[in-house]
Formats: structure tokens, C-alpha cells, sequence
């Protein structure tokens, strides 16, 4: 149960299927709005993910987004499922409370790999490690981290989102 005015996350985009998961820190005001991961219009998260699966993922509605990411085994949740914050940056982030990640076994027993979308996410890199899942740390989509541009984040995710050297298909 959250504390007293905690905001609580979405959740979990995951398919039993799914092989990789993309855990960002928690929710924007934006995508708590939206009641959709990555509504912010500036996040790059969708533009990188259209970029690697060839499918243009920014005109669809959130369940359409999420039907394409399960066909090809990738699911989307947060590290933390409720905390308070003012606002959508990380560093105000307060009173967190960490996700079950054991959750992640039983909503998808053959996930592999655990893709961290940023510094905050990536905090928790040694316990998903502890239970066995390859782990990436990789630069925020935020539009708040601007230290490098949508190519340079490209180049760091797309290996990252392929397994066994391919985009993971059907």
C-alpha cells in the first residue's frame, strides 16, 4: 500500500513470451496522465524503439504500441511501483517504493534480458543481475537527459534490444 500522497505507477506491459523487458525509474506526469509508458512528446523511447523494429510506433494509440512490442517479445514496466514527487524529474523522486521483481518470473518465465532506461532505473542493475537476467544500463530517453543525442542513445539501445544479433521476432 502506498504512503499518504504517493503517486502509484502503471502497470506492467509484460507477455509471457516477452524474452526483454525495459524497466525505466517511474511514470512522467505526462505518461501518468496519458495512462501510457512514455507519453512525454519529447521522450525518445518511441523513436528508438520505431527505429529498431522498423515500425513506426508515435502515431499509434498506447494498446496498439504495446501489441507491437509483445509480437516481438519485449515488455515495459518501472523499477519503482509508487513514490511522491512534484513533478517528473528523477531527483525529486521521494519516499520510493521498489517493485516485486520476482514478479518478473512469473509474468514472463523465459525473459532473458532487463534493459534499465537510465541512471535512476539503473540503480537497481545487481539485484535483477542476483536473479539471473542479462543486464543493461542505458542513457535515459528523457528529455530531460540531453547529454547525448537521439543517434548516439540509437547506437547504445539497439544491441541492446537485439538478442542473438536479431530484433527479437515472432
Amino acid at each position: 500500500m502506498p504512503a499518504s500522497g504517493a503517486l502509484l505507477g502503471l502497470p506492467p506491459v509484460i507477455g509471457r513470451d516477452c524474452r526483454i523487458v525495459v524497466l525505466g525509474s517511474f511514470p512522467s506526469a505526462a505518461s501518468l496522465a496519458a495512462a501510457g509508458y512514455y507519453a512525454h512528446p519529447r521522450n525518445q523511447f518511441w523513436p528508438i524503439l520505431s527505429a529498431v523494429l522498423g515500425t513506426e510506433l508515435g502515431g499509434l494509440d498506447f494498446p496498439a504500441r504495446y501489441r507491437v512490442l509483445r509480437r516481438h517479445r519485449i515488455g515495459i514496466w518501472d523499477v519503482l511501483g509508487a513514490c511522491k514527487r512534484a513533478g517528473s524529474l528523477d531527483a525529486d523522486i521521494r519516499d520510493a517504493r521498489a517493485n516485486d521483481f520476482s514478479e518478473l518470473a512469473r509474468c514472463a518465465p523465459r525473459l532473458a534480458r532487463v534493459l534499465l532506461n537510465g541512471a535512476t532505473a539503473g540503480r537497481h542493475a545487481r539485484v535483477l543481475a542476483g536473479l539471473g537476467y542479462e543486464v543493461f544500463v542505458l542513457p535515459s530517453t528523457s528529455p530531460a537527459h540531453a547529454a547525448r543525442s537521439l543517434a548516439q542513445k540509437l547506437e547504445l539501445w539497439a544491441p541492446a534490444l537485439r538478442l542473438g544479433g536479431e530484433v527479437t521476432n515472432p
